[in-house]
């Protein structure tokens, strides 16, 4: 019986995922003690991976259908762009008290209804004209981009009102507000897919689409639905990526997308649909920022650390595509002879 569980164990995404954050988190501190577990550090990587995981909340909701949002990050830096002309053209980096706060207020609400916009234009393409997500939301997202960039002239926008910066930058209670924002989202998103019918829905159509049409299943609805709550949460991660850099730019955070699809798959969540589990996107954020914070201190250059991150997608693919998704891959209806 214990060989058995923990055969069983082993068989889990997210348990061998716990030992490898764990590893990963020993061989940096080994490498790199004095940085790496400074508190300064430690508090950095805090402020740091809630904008790329928030991302990765909308990945990991976009495949459990089988699908996948690739304009997540030009929906983050167009709903953070709206939010920049609000902000600098009613309050201003004079703007303080009540006042700037309801200016804040008015330009997160902004930013969401573009992120539902951008969310839903793709949920259309994808589940009205039945374009292929990868096709419709790569599209999409040079869309979103050149409308940006046709906001800004290319030129990042600047001077907002302190308090702003509260959202990527301030504390409550010694707390990083981006990590109490992720943590909500977060359990959010948990009890979305767990507890609700939306959730079960997602999965059942993810694990299998056909039979979800025989039974007479919204998939239209469902799909657009799934799509706008991607572009809400992207709209979200935007706010949050302005608030640190207190300035929004059309090419922020470029290599976000590579990191969102990795975490998500790291995480466990089966590209084919149908299986995906919040924690399991959890412990990949934390993987990836230990690792991401380590190669840094090691001096490891950016493009190394892209190539390694690639390196390891393909990896975990062979690694989970052999151990998990094979026999779920199986089960899908192909093309009839």
């Amino acid at each position: 019986m214990r060989n058995l569980n923990l055969a069983a164990l082993v068989a889990s995404p997210e348990a061998r995922l716990a030992v490898i954050a764990v590893v990963v988190f020993a061989v940096m501190s080994a490498l790199s003690p004095d940085r790496f577990l400074s508190v300064q550090n430690l508090t950095s990587m805090a402020f740091q991976f809630p904008e790329f995981a928030i991302l990765s909340l909308a990945m990991l909701l976009t495949m459990l259908t089988g699908g996948i949002d690739l304009s997540v990050v030009g929906i983050a830096n167009l709903s953070a762009i709206v939010a920049a002309l609000l902000l600098t053209a009613f309050a201003g980096p004079e703007a303080t008290g009540g006042a700037a706060v309801l200016w804040l207020a008015v330009a997160l609400l902004a930013a969401l209804a573009v992120g539902a916009v951008a969310g839903l234009f793709n949920g259309v393409a994808i589940a009205v004209f039945g374009l292929p997500p990868i096709l419709a939301t790569l599209g999409s997202g040079l869309i979103f981009t050149g409308i940006a960039v046709a906001l800004t002239g290319g030129s990042a926008l600047m001077g907002f009102p302190g308090v702003v910066a509260f959202l990527g930058n301030g504390t409550v209670l010694g707390v990083p507000a981006p990590l109490i924002l992720f943590a909500l989202l977060a359990a959010g998103m948990a009890w979305l897919l767990g507890r609700t019918a939306f959730g079960l829905r997602v999965q059942m159509y993810g694990a299998n689409p056909l039979a979800a049409r025989f039974a007479a299943m919204d998939v239209t609805g469902l799909l657009i639905r799934v799509y706008l709550l991607s572009g809400m949460l992207g709209a979200l991660a935007g706010m949050v990526v302005m608030s640190r850099a207190n300035s929004a730019k059309a090419d922020y955070g470029s290599s976000y997308l590579l990191l969102a699809v990795l975490i998500a798959v790291l995480g466990g969540v089966n590209p084919y649909g149908g299986y995906g589990r919040v924690i399991g996107v959890v412990l990949a954020v934390l993987t990836m920022q230990f690792l991401s914070s380590g190669l840094n201190m090691l001096g490891v250059s950016n493009f190394a650390r892209e190539l390694i991150w690639g390196g390891l997608l393909i990896f975990v693919m062979i690694v989970n595509t052999r151990l998990v998704y094979r026999p779920r891959a199986a089960a899908k209806p192909g093309p009839s002879a």
